[in-house]
């Protein structure tokens, strides 16, 4: 039985370009992967039904990203085939590193296949995003520049930098940060070539760091080593280096006060290149 990845994603930069009637903000962000992965294995089941192995402690099952994601491909094929989902969790919670809607991304993308119902990328990134704006790029499967409110997306090659993630002990409330008065959003819209050129900032930085001691405390600390930058709103801060021992060095002092992981960028989405190295796709 094989297990897939549902990795990470960085947001490398992100800018709040403006905000639509209906509340959604529009953004420019780019987007990566990292090599930190939560780990799904499907079980078939002969009853047609979706289920968790386990389900998380005080979510109903029926909520869960993954489950979700598998009842819209049955309600969108017709499909009347089960499976019982076990989660490997590994990214943490509430940590701006996408863990839920990757989650959701590969239960998408490995049903597909599994059931053979050969629905296309795009629809199934559009079918992604009725259950959350970043579902769409895990979908898409690889480094991606992004506007809309994250589901136009284009390819980008980025260097595969070496990359230190601290998660502080807090969880960042995205809504919140969101809805915050004294957010940016009215940012100029810049081109890949300005992000390339090193303009990167993240318009939640400020109102994230004014409300979260611990984001405040880890950005500190990290910079240290080389530049600390914030993940979507957070919590997560991350640092890129270009060198593994620069990296190693950096996570080993860190670990002692913070939960740090060593992982390093990658362009293509490791279930992408684990489905091209499986019979499932060429």
């Amino acid at each position: 039985m094989k297990r897939w990845p549902a990795p990470a994603k960085l947001n490398l930069m992100l800018r709040i370009t403006g905000q639509r009637s209906d509340g959604y903000h529009l953004l420019q962000t780019v987007f990566q992967f990292i090599d930190l992965c939560d780990w799904i294995t499907f079980h078939p089941v002969s009853d047609g039904r979706v289920s968790l192995q386990k389900p998380i402690p005080g979510v109903p099952e029926s909520d869960d990203l993954t489950v979700r994601a598998a009842n819209l491909l049955k309600a969108e094929t017709g499909c009347e085939q089960g499976v019982c989902i076990e989660v490997e969790k590994n990214l943490p919670m509430g940590g701006g590193l996408g863990g839920g809607s990757s989650d959701a991304a590969t239960t998408l993308v490995v049903l597909n296949e599994l059931w053979s119902l050969q629905l296309s990328r795009e629809k199934l990134m559009e079918l992604g995003l009725t259950l959350g704006a970043d579902v769409p790029v895990f979908v898409y499967g690889y480094s991606a520049w992004a506007e809309g409110v994250g589901e136009k997306l284009e390819k980008i090659k980025l260097p595969e930098q070496w990359t230190v993630v601290i998660k502080p002990d807090c969880h960042v409330d995205t809504k919140e940060i969101f809805l915050a008065k004294d957010l940016t959003r009215n940012s100029k819209s810049i081109r890949i070539a300005d992000f390339i050129a090193g303009q990167h900032q993240n318009d939640c930085l400020g109102v994230v760091r004014e409300r979260y001691q611990a984001v405040k405390d880890a950005l500190i600390d990290l910079s240290r080593f080389s530049e600390a930058r914030l993940t979507g709103t957070g919590a997560c801060v991350f640092a890129q280096f270009d060198s593994e021992e620069a990296a190693i060095s950096a996570s080993e002092s860190l670990k002692n006060k913070w939960q740090v992981y060593l992982t390093k960028g990658e362009n293509e989405s490791p279930l992408f290149s684990k489905l091209k190295s499986s019979k499932y796709i060429s």
